[in-house]
């Protein structure tokens, strides 16, 4: 009798216990075919489905609600005093390597800082040490077109050192950001700061959001917990939102494009809060509420070759600010206050200077040729 061939030994039944049986393809479980799990499939079918036909946008983050008017025509971060000169050097485009010296007499700033950043598509480090020997450093990395994390440190001097990590996630039509400062998990309890948001589109303009806060920054005392509520509404030339924080105060904001080259957006602030008061005819003081308010209201205006920024505030406080572009690679900056109420004022004067690297990134600068190196249409011709 012929020994069977390897062929026909594959085709041989397996022995129990000898040869592993391959598995019967498993039937649908109760958990998925009893009808509540088929009604709360459908239910969450249907609603995915009636979330792409609205065609929502992401909303972006809770910290940038009112980021037209906060960080694009009010100029609040852009005032200093006195005099100050930011020189900077780009060395390459692509990974983008950059350096900057600043000089500041008569203001708050350091009076010199040393500065550098490199970034590419990825990722973002920066790192700063002045005078004073305070460090600050940045980290900013995209997992994806959806995925950002972030990290900040600093080790001022005087000052207490600092760690703020953060995590975002961007999908199409909601934003869920997560920080945390100073984190300490060593101990038997969590340290630090917890902040957490949500910002949810609910048609093409409209999106609310939420952000809750928990402070156990003290170790010494409880800690603390407190939710703050926004809305926003955008319709493309005019944007309005509102804030009702936890703190005690409603902020409600409102930016216009009066035209091509023209913003102007108000804001409104009103703080309540409580304070303890004597009485003469009781032993123990009483709690008295106290309501303030503050309106800004500001515009922006850009010329072909400068920024001007104009501010406006309730108690008193009237500023402006002019950027102006000498040349390509050379600006100005003149920008002041004034209160005529508490007899106050304020100037400053500074001076922005762009060198390059290498032949390129100067013909860049000057508005030569593009990113890619080609030549721009108009610009002067190269020798």
């Amino acid at each position: 009798m012929a020994a069977p061939s390897i062929s026909d030994m594959k085709n041989l039944s397996p022995l129990a216990g000898v040869y592993p049986v391959a598995p019967a393809a498993s039937e649908p479980g109760i958990w998925v075919t009893n009808p509540v799990s088929q009604f709360l499939s459908s239910v969450s079918q249907t609603i995915i489905q009636h979330r792409n036909s609205l065609d929502l946008v992401n909303p972006g983050i809770m910290e940038n609600i009112n980021k037209e008017i906060s960080k694009d025509v009010f100029l609040s971060l852009y005032q200093f005093t006195g005099l100050k000169a930011d020189i900077n050097k780009t060395f390459s485009m692509n990974p983008a390597f950059q350096i900057a010296h600043s000089f500041a007499i008569g203001s708050k700033l350091p009076s010199y800082s040393f500065t550098s950043i490199i970034a590419n598509d990825k990722a973002l480090v920066q790192g700063t040490i002045d005078n004073e020997f305070s460090l600050t450093g940045r980290l900013n990395y995209s997992w994806d077109k959806h995925i950002f994390s972030k990290v900040s440190l600093q080790l001022a001097h005087g000052q207490p050192s600092m760690c703020q990590l953060e995590h975002e996630y961007q999908a199409n039509d909601f934003s869920v950001q997560l920080k945390a400062l100073n984190p300490d998990i060593t101990g038997p309890s969590y340290h630090g700061l917890l902040i957490g948001s949500l910002l949810q589109s609910i048609t093409s303009k409209l999106s609310l959001g939420m952000e809750t806060v928990y402070n156990a920054m003290d170790p010494n005392g409880p800690a603390q917990a407190a939710i703050s509520l926004a809305g926003r509404y955008n319709a493309g030339d005019w944007i309005a939102s509102a804030q009702l924080q936890a703190q005690g105060a409603l902020v409600g904001s409102y930016w216009r494009k009066v035209a091509p080259n023209l913003e102007a957006g108000l804001e409104t602030t009103i703080q309540a809060s409580t304070q303890p008061v004597m009485s003469e005819s009781m032993m123990m003081p009483t709690i008295q509420t106290t309501i303030e308010a503050n309106t800004v209201l500001g515009a922006k205006y850009e010329f072909r070759q400068s920024i001007y920024r104009g501010q406006l505030e309730s108690n008193g406080d009237v500023s402006f600010m002019l950027e102006h572009r000498i040349l390509p690679t050379i600006g100005l900056i003149f920008n002041g206050s004034i209160n005529q109420f508490k007899n106050t004022s304020k100037l400053g004067c500074g001076i922005q200077i762009e060198t390059a690297g290498n032949e390129d990134i100067m013909m860049m600068q000057n508005g030569m040729i593009d990113a890619n190196g080609n030549p721009i249409q108009g610009a002067p011709p190269m020798n």
